[in-house]
């Protein structure tokens, strides 16, 4: 009776395709640039283009303001208001209530 040797060589390559299989799935999910760090990344982006967006809005605001304000075009409601606000004035015909 002839006893047979187990070979090694196809359980180790299975064994070894299997751990490198492992290790990139797990770095295709997990890693730095894996599908976790991708969605992050996407809502990061879409975060800051909210940001953007109305930042945007903002300066077109102050840019209209300015504009306003400016010699060649002078809003004089604005102006009264600007007064109003920044300086505290109020005209002699009205009533203060606080």
């Amino acid at each position: 009776m002839q006893r047979s040797r187990p070979r090694f060589g196809p359980v180790m390559f299975f064994t070894l395709a299997g751990t490198f299989g492992t290790y990139l799935v797990f770095a295709a999910v997990q890693g730095e640039y894996g599908l976790f760090n991708r969605i992050q990344i996407e809502a990061d982006a879409a975060q800051l283009r909210a940001e953007r967006d109305r930042l945007a809005a903002e300066l077109a605001e102050i840019e209209n303001r300015t504009h306003r304000m400016s010699d060649a075009f002078l809003d004089l409601d604005l102006l009264d208001q600007q007064a109003r606000d920044v300086l505290g004035l109020i005209r002699p015909d009205e009533i203060l209530l606080r």
